[in-house]
């Protein structure tokens, strides 16, 4: 018994010295990897990075209740895993960011354009922090609220805008520039998805999304009743209801919900989008293009599921479209959509061939009638 104890003393010192050496060496690295974030990034736009990640941490806590009960907002959860991703990517261009800011001739907006800049800023970070608190206060009062959590989100994105354009390096000599040259504005830029992305997360207020779905939801309604018409098979539109032919005597009806998911489609294919968008496409307007091609092709993909969904019931009965065939269906609508905007990216990010404006311009030939040069590699003629 005595030689197993001693047996296992050198063993047990063993693991605890191998314990030690590991919690050692991930510290050494914790250490150099922030020397390194140090050496980057400057101390109050690196301070300012880290209120804003605890801004974020806060928005993702509070809206993660929506997510969980709100199966039109499920897609939050991939919300904060996609800003680390974009975040990630974008860092080296960060990097670039912070150095042109703080370099020698760096472009700054200059008279009436600076003066619209900080008016803007001011104005941003002054309602941002009012709604932050109306939204913190209602929390704190009335529970979770989509009012409540949408304010705050409103004023999440309001304080971090203006305090990642605030905190930007000074440049020892500036350069007059335009309002977009401005370097501060381009670094702040890059964190235009990590922010704005959890507007698309956040609910509405219950009156502003009724009326989008119920929008949404007539117009699909009607567009399948004209198409069943135009096909020669009766049925009716009943409000928000298609009223299908009796199966075996009894009402085949199609309500809303079967017909239609309404703004789930179209706020699930708009975060695609937009990721797609902040990932994949450099020019503003074509990113633009992409999350409005988004919107159109959630509209017309929830079209076709709903096309599909009352032609199976015309078939089969408004019982046979209810479960699996319906959630299917709902996921069919998402993932048309994102092959569809995979599909949109070669055609944006397609550049027309030219010339290149960095080549030297090609050499003048001589005009008609001049003598061409002597060649100074042939001896005179003497």
């Amino acid at each position: 018994m005595a030689t197993r104890l001693l047996d296992k003393a050198p063993e047990s010192r063993r693991n605890r010295l191998a314990s030690g050496v590991a919690g050692a060496s991930l510290a050494l690295l914790m250490l150099n990897r922030w020397k390194s974030l140090r050496a980057a990034v400057p101390g109050p736009f690196l301070a300012a990075l880290g209120l804003a990640a605890g801004f974020l941490a806060f928005t993702a806590w509070d809206q993660s209740h929506w997510w969980r009960v709100k199966q039109d907002y499920t897609f939050g959860w991939l919300v904060p895993l996609f800003v680390l991703f974009v975040v990630r990517d974008r860092w080296p261009r960060v990097c670039a960011g912070l150095a042109a800011c703080a370099a020698e001739g760096s472009p700054r907006a200059a008279g009436w354009q600076q003066w619209v800049l900080w008016l803007l800023a001011g104005t941003s970070l002054l309602c941002g922090v009012l709604m932050f608190l109306l939204g913190s206060f209602y929390r704190a009062g009335a529970g979770t609220s989509q009012p409540g959590t949408l304010a705050i989100t409103l004023g999440m994105v309001g304080i971090l805008l203006p305090l990642l354009l605030i905190n930007a390096p000074d440049s020892p000599a500036p350069a007059r520039a335009g309002l977009l040259s401005d370097a501060r504005v381009r670094l702040t830029a890059l964190f235009a998805f990590p922010i704005l992305v959890w507007l698309i997360s956040a609910p509405l207020v219950s009156a502003v999304e009724t009326q989008i779905n119920l929008a949404l939801l007539r117009r699909v309604v009607a567009v399948v009743a004209f198409v069943f018409d135009v096909l020669g098979l009766p049925i009716e539109q009943q409000g928000n209801v298609l009223a299908l032919p009796p199966i075996d005597g009894k009402p085949n009806n199609v309500g809303v919900e079967d017909a239609c998911s309404g703004i789930r489609s179209l706020t699930a294919c708009v975060f695609a989008g937009s990721f797609l968008a902040a990932v994949f496409v450099e020019n503003l307007g074509r990113k633009i293009v992409l999350v409005l091609a988004a919107m159109m092709l959630a509209f017309l993909t929830n079209l076709g599921r709903s096309l599909f969904l009352t032609a199976w019931a015309y078939r089969d009965g408004h019982q046979a479209i209810e479960g699996v065939v319906h959630d299917v269906a709902g996921y069919a609508v998402l993932g048309a959509t994102v092959v569809g905007l995979l599909c949109l990216l070669p055609i944006l990010n397609l550049r027309l061939a030219g010339p290149d404006p960095r080549d030297p311009p090609p050499a003048r030939p001589p005009p008609a009638g001049s003598a061409a040069p002597p060649d100074r590699r042939s001896g005179s003629s003497a």
